[in-house]
């Protein structure tokens, strides 16, 4: 039996793994090359098994650790086989020629979008707003990293911060799936200003963190 199901072997899929990984979670890699799938696994540990997409993801949470149209042609793909699961999407659907618009049409979201696909699906809005080195770590200046968690499902949110608890981060759960439209419009700005040659600093390690 496997916890979580990535789908994808890029940045984000690693540094979700292994985050899965600290937390104790059993991990399933799929990826469109099983050869990248394996490699994965491999550097995650014992726990993580792969394979390519023509295997069932197994998790009863499954990330879609792509970019925005690589995770609408997943979803295609896997349609109903993910019905009753905790799908979280993680993608922004940043313009990134400009780094200044969104390529959503307005009053919607890429999560919105990809749950349209995925009926029987619990979809959840998570991880956009964490970069992938910093997730890796799992902290940035010594803070625990916030994820802020939006779905129509009170379960699947309650589900995603449990996972995001294990693993050494912040929950911050703010409603329903509509809301991935604020999440994904905050992270277009961050990722502006890692594009920016004024704040040649921030070198995609920043992180957003709700102070209290």
């Amino acid at each position: 039996m496997t916890d979580i199901t990535i789908i994808g072997s890029g940045n984000m899929a690693r540094a979700i793994g292994l985050r899965a990984v600290a937390a104790g979670r059993s991990v399933q890699v799929l990826d469109r090359s099983p050869d990248n799938a394996a490699k994965l696994a491999a550097e995650l540990g014992p726990t993580t098994r792969s394979g390519g997409l023509g295997d069932v993801p197994e998790g009863d949470i499954v990330v879609l650790a792509l970019y925005f149209e690589p995770a609408k042609e997943v979803a295609t793909h896997y349609g109903d086989t993910l019905s009753g699961k905790t799908v979280i999407e993680i993608s922004n659907p940043v313009n990134m020629e400009t780094g200044d618009s969104l390529v959503v049409d307005p009053g919607t979201s890429a999560a919105e979008e990809v749950a349209r696909l995925l009926p029987g699906a619990r979809v959840v809005k998570a991880f956009n707003t964490t970069f992938a080195g910093t997730l890796a770590e799992g902290s940035a200046q010594g803070m625990p990293l916030d994820v802020f968690i939006a779905s129509d499902s009170e379960a699947a949110r309650n589900e995603v911060a449990a996972f995001v608890t294990a693993a050494g981060l912040r929950p911050l759960q703010v409603g329903a799936l509509r809301h991935a439209r604020e999440l994904e419009g905050m992270q277009l700005l961050v990722i502006g200003l890692q594009m920016n040659p004024a704040y040649e600093t921030f070198n995609w390690g920043t992180a957003l963190k709700i102070l209290d």
